[in-house]
């Protein structure tokens, strides 16, 4: 689990970031989670955006895509969803 301070910092770091992967109307499939595994492997630190017509609350897409991937919710921010996952090959974030 992240510390408060930590999320803090990658917060910061994701506020500059651009959504990589988009949640529509078929929700949350085997198929992303894969790639969003692949991205936070080689970044750590990825945005992901839902949509309008995703028909599942944000809340509950970033609950499935944190326990899909392993990673860590950092936060749920508008129609945003921040997530980390410490990489072992391509460590970039050092967190305190």
């Amino acid at each position: 689990m992240l510390t408060g301070k930590q999320k803090r910092y990658l917060r910061s770091l994701a506020h500059h970031l651009n959504p990589i992967f988009q949640v529509g109307k078929g929700g949350v499939n085997d198929n992303m989670l894969q790639q969003i595994k692949d991205a936070l492997k080689a970044r750590e630190l990825i945005k992901v955006s839902v949509l309008q017509n995703c028909e599942q609350d944000k809340h509950e897409v970033a609950e499935e895509l944190a326990k899909g991937t392993g990673a860590e919710l950092v936060q749920v921010i508008g129609k945003q969803i921040v997530l980390y996952k410490e990489s072992e090959e391509n460590k970039q974030i050092e967190l305190l």
